[in-house]
């Protein structure tokens, strides 16, 4: 996975982590539903997540699921993952505000995997923040900064694409209720 594609390896995670439907991952990852839309087309395209039917009492239902090279995938990045957070606590642990700071702006991009994977300790990056004289949103997007809200749950949209139809997965025409968070395509019956 290309280190231009830091969602990827939440989007990732979040399947790991028990999201299963495109609304669960929506709202687990706070990522914008046309976005996640292109992450799941272009993940299962890599062959790293796939779409399953399970039967049980109710019927078949539809859950995306990593394949083992999924699996590996994820694995290998949450290693990269510690080890960039491992670079940045000696850093700061030294006292070298402006290595600290340089290392930070250069790996931004990771800072909201390592987030979302429970690999940074937030409290230990705000006394980073703080020992740089900056503030937290400075290097965290917003959407990650309220992490008070439910992190998992979410309601089934009810639409009823396969991942592997080659369809446009947002959605559109016929799929869902077209009401609030209604983002369609993905989550479809499944």
């Amino acid at each position: 996975m290309e280190q231009e594609e830091p969602n990827d390896v939440i989007v990732l995670s979040a399947i790991d982590q028990g999201a299963k439907k495109f609304d669960k991952i929506l709202k687990k990852t706070k990522i914008d539903g046309k976005e996640l839309n292109t992450l799941l087309e272009r993940l299962e395209e890599k062959g790293l997540i796939t779409l399953v039917e399970k039967k049980g009492w109710l019927g078949s239902k539809k859950e995306l699921v990593l394949t083992d090279k999924g699996n590996k995938e994820l694995q290998e990045r949450r290693f990269e993952l510690e080890q960039n957070w491992n670079q940045m606590v000696t850093m700061w642990k030294s006292g070298d505000k402006q290595k600290l700071q340089q290392h930070m702006e250069e790996h931004k991009s990771i800072l909201p995997s390592m987030m979302f994977m429970g690999i940074m300790d937030m409290m230990m990056f705000s006394t980073m923040m703080g020992f740089m004289g900056m503030a937290m949103t400075s290097f965290m997007p917003d959407q990650y900064m309220n992490s008070g809200q439910d992190m998992g749950g979410g309601h089934d949209m009810g639409s009823g694409q396969d991942a592997s139809s080659g369809q446009d997965f947002s959605g559109g025409s016929g799929f869902g209720d077209g009401g609030p968070g209604d983002m369609g395509g993905f989550d479809v019956n499944f």
